[in-house]
Protein backbone atom coordinates (compact mmCIF):
# COMPACT_ATOMS: atom_id res chain seq x y z
CA UNK A 1 0.00 0.00 0.00
CA UNK A 2 0.91 3.26 -1.03
CA UNK A 3 1.40 6.35 1.09
CA UNK A 4 -1.70 7.70 -0.45
CA UNK A 5 -3.71 5.04 -0.42
CA UNK A 6 -4.03 4.92 2.94
CA UNK A 7 -5.40 8.23 3.20
CA UNK A 8 -8.75 9.12 3.68
CA UNK A 9 -8.29 11.85 1.62
CA UNK A 10 -7.86 9.66 -1.39
CA UNK A 11 -11.64 8.76 -1.12
CA UNK A 12 -12.53 12.02 -2.68
CA UNK A 13 -13.29 13.08 -6.03
CA UNK A 14 -12.56 16.09 -8.10
CA UNK A 15 -16.39 17.82 -7.46
CA UNK A 16 -16.11 17.24 -3.52
CA UNK A 17 -16.05 20.32 -1.51
CA UNK A 18 -12.78 22.26 -1.07
CA UNK A 19 -13.20 22.59 2.33
CA UNK A 20 -14.05 18.75 2.85
CA UNK A 21 -10.35 17.92 1.15
CA UNK A 22 -8.84 20.25 3.02
CA UNK A 23 -10.21 19.01 6.87
CA UNK A 24 -9.42 15.01 5.25
CA UNK A 25 -5.57 16.55 3.86
CA UNK A 26 -5.28 17.89 7.68
CA UNK A 27 -6.74 15.06 9.44
CA UNK A 28 -4.25 12.79 7.31
CA UNK A 29 -1.17 14.84 8.67
CA UNK A 30 -1.97 15.22 11.84
CA UNK A 31 -2.80 11.37 11.97
CA UNK A 32 0.60 10.76 10.83
CA UNK A 33 2.23 12.81 13.11
CA UNK A 34 1.07 11.46 15.78
CA UNK A 35 1.95 7.99 14.73
CA UNK A 36 5.17 8.69 14.32
CA UNK A 37 5.28 10.15 17.69
CA UNK A 38 3.63 7.10 18.85
CA UNK A 39 5.62 4.92 17.59
CA UNK A 40 8.69 7.04 18.48
CA UNK A 41 7.44 7.36 22.25
CA UNK A 42 7.22 3.48 22.81
CA UNK A 43 10.14 2.47 20.92
CA UNK A 44 13.02 4.74 22.44
CA UNK A 45 11.09 5.68 26.15
CA UNK A 46 8.51 2.51 26.63
CA UNK A 47 6.05 5.24 26.74
CA UNK A 48 3.00 5.70 25.47
CA UNK A 49 1.57 9.52 23.95
CA UNK A 50 -1.35 9.95 27.07
CA UNK A 51 1.33 9.09 29.50
CA UNK A 52 3.61 11.73 27.53
CA UNK A 53 0.55 13.96 27.77
CA UNK A 54 -0.06 13.38 31.21
CA UNK A 55 3.66 14.33 32.44
CA UNK A 56 3.73 17.28 30.07
CA UNK A 57 0.64 18.76 31.79
CA UNK A 58 2.17 18.27 35.54
CA UNK A 59 5.38 19.75 33.88
CA UNK A 60 3.78 23.47 32.92
CA UNK A 61 1.83 23.14 36.37
CA UNK A 62 5.13 22.23 39.29
CA UNK A 63 2.07 22.87 41.93
CA UNK A 64 0.46 20.31 40.72
CA UNK A 65 -3.36 19.37 38.96
CA UNK A 66 -6.44 17.79 40.34
CA UNK A 67 -7.51 14.24 38.83
CA UNK A 68 -10.27 16.51 38.14
CA UNK A 69 -8.01 19.31 35.97
CA UNK A 70 -6.12 16.45 34.34
CA UNK A 71 -8.76 14.93 32.65
CA UNK A 72 -10.29 17.99 31.16
CA UNK A 73 -7.04 19.35 30.23
CA UNK A 74 -6.28 15.65 28.50
CA UNK A 75 -9.81 15.85 27.44
CA UNK A 76 -10.01 12.04 28.53
CA UNK A 77 -12.42 10.21 31.02
CA UNK A 78 -11.79 9.96 35.01
CA UNK A 79 -10.85 6.22 34.61
CA UNK A 80 -8.21 6.87 31.88
CA UNK A 81 -6.41 9.41 33.84
CA UNK A 82 -6.66 7.17 37.67
CA UNK A 83 -5.21 4.54 35.12
CA UNK A 84 -2.11 6.62 33.97
CA UNK A 85 -1.48 8.16 37.10
CA UNK A 86 -1.51 4.53 38.70
CA UNK A 87 0.99 3.26 36.57
CA UNK A 88 3.12 6.68 36.34
CA UNK A 89 3.08 6.59 40.55
CA UNK A 90 3.83 3.14 40.40
CA UNK A 91 6.92 4.06 38.25
CA UNK A 92 8.10 6.81 40.74
CA UNK A 93 7.23 9.60 38.37
CA UNK A 94 4.29 11.35 39.90
CA UNK A 95 3.04 11.34 43.63
CA UNK A 96 -0.80 12.06 44.55
CA UNK A 97 -0.96 14.37 47.65
CA UNK A 98 -4.68 14.42 49.65
CA UNK A 99 -5.80 18.14 49.02
CA UNK A 100 -5.83 19.99 52.53
CA UNK A 101 -9.21 21.62 51.29
CA UNK A 102 -11.09 18.20 50.12
CA UNK A 103 -9.74 15.11 51.50
CA UNK A 104 -11.83 13.08 48.74
CA UNK A 105 -9.80 15.13 45.68
CA UNK A 106 -5.80 14.68 45.13
CA UNK A 107 -2.98 16.41 43.65
CA UNK A 108 -1.06 14.76 41.20
CA UNK A 109 2.67 15.99 40.76
CA UNK A 110 5.87 15.32 39.19
CA UNK A 111 8.94 13.49 41.42
CA UNK A 112 12.25 15.04 41.01
CA UNK A 113 12.90 11.34 38.62
CA UNK A 114 9.34 12.04 37.13
CA UNK A 115 10.75 15.45 35.98
CA UNK A 116 14.16 14.51 34.71
CA UNK A 117 12.76 11.62 32.91
CA UNK A 118 9.93 14.28 31.28
CA UNK A 119 13.16 16.84 30.43
CA UNK A 120 14.67 13.84 28.17
CA UNK A 121 11.55 12.94 26.54
CA UNK A 122 10.47 16.68 25.96
CA UNK A 123 14.00 17.15 24.29
CA UNK A 124 13.53 14.24 22.20
CA UNK A 125 10.34 15.10 21.40
CA UNK A 126 10.86 18.40 19.97
CA UNK A 127 13.89 17.31 17.73
CA UNK A 128 11.08 14.75 16.24
CA UNK A 129 8.83 17.16 15.70
CA UNK A 130 11.76 19.35 14.05
CA UNK A 131 12.24 16.56 11.99
CA UNK A 132 8.80 15.56 11.20
CA UNK A 133 7.93 19.24 9.60
CA UNK A 134 11.62 19.41 7.61
CA UNK A 135 9.95 19.28 4.61
CA UNK A 136 8.86 22.80 4.49
CA UNK A 137 11.25 25.87 4.86
CA UNK A 138 10.85 28.24 7.69
CA UNK A 139 8.60 30.88 5.51
CA UNK A 140 6.30 27.87 4.28
CA UNK A 141 5.89 26.70 7.94
CA UNK A 142 5.07 31.09 9.26
CA UNK A 143 2.27 30.95 6.21
CA UNK A 144 0.61 27.81 7.92
CA UNK A 145 0.88 28.76 11.57
CA UNK A 146 -0.53 31.82 10.72
CA UNK A 147 -3.70 30.61 8.45
CA UNK A 148 -4.40 27.93 11.02
CA UNK A 149 -4.45 30.84 13.22
CA UNK A 150 -6.98 32.94 11.34
CA UNK A 151 -9.16 28.86 11.17
CA UNK A 152 -8.57 29.07 14.73
CA UNK A 153 -9.74 32.62 15.34
CA UNK A 154 -12.83 31.55 12.88
CA UNK A 155 -13.72 28.81 15.09
CA UNK A 156 -13.67 29.97 17.81
CA UNK A 157 -15.96 32.88 16.65
CA UNK A 158 -18.20 30.08 15.50
CA UNK A 159 -18.64 28.72 18.93
CA UNK A 160 -19.44 31.56 20.82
Amino acid sequence: MSVTESDLETRLSEDDHQALKLWLRLLSCTTRVEDQIRQRLRADFGTTLPRFDLLAQLERHPDGLTMRELSKRLMVTGGNVTGITDQLEAEGLVLRETRADDRRSFIVKLTPQGRRQFKRMAATHEGWIVELFAGWTPAQKTQVHELLAQLKTHLAKDAA
